[in-house]
């Protein structure tokens, strides 16, 4: 047994550079990503994303198939599906997302914050105009670092 399969009793899915990660599910797929644990312990989605979420650390991959569920109002819903349309490696800015979905930067800001689902829709590929901005994991904009250096868009940092 893995140590991540072995973790998944206590609702820890993956153990990662940014610390422990466990998630919520409904039969449909992820809704939330947490830093610590979570309700999803068992069954194919768990599999799925702690293998895909090992797999994006191990830096083996570019992408998640782990089904996600997008609840909210409209625009969140549309801005989440914006944020996964970011690829692997790329950053956009507040004002690149806001004008694409014809909101404010700050509505882009607060929305970023409120992704309930952080690295699988990549709200660390959102960056201000003139610096890096805030970031959901425990240690904030550092984490927002190294997955961004991860990615190899640690260029865009300089």
């Amino acid at each position: 047994m893995t140590d991540a399969a072995a973790n998944c009793r206590f609702g820890v899915l993956l153990n990662t550079p940014l610390g422990p990660l466990g998630a919520d599910s409904t039969q449909a797929g992820i809704t939330a990503l947490r830093w610590g644990a979570g309700g999803l312990t068992d069954g194919p989605v768990a599999r799925t994303l702690t293998s895909e979420l090992a797999e994006y650390f191990a830096g083996s991959t570019a992408g998640f198939t782990v089904p996600v569920v997008l609840t909210g109002r409209p625009f969140q819903r549309a801005f989440l599906q914006a944020l996964m349309a970011i690829p692997y490696g790329e950053t956009r800015t507040y004002g690149d997302l806001a004008r694409q979905l014809g909101v404010s930067a700050q509505a882009v800001g607060q929305a970023c914050g409120a992704n309930p689902i952080p690295i699988v829709i990549p709200c660390h590929r959102v960056l201000g105009a003139s610096s890096l901005g805030g970031y959901s994991g425990p240690r904030g904009v550092e984490d927002k670092i190294a997955l961004l250096k991860l990615e190899g868009a640690a260029g865009l940092l300089i």
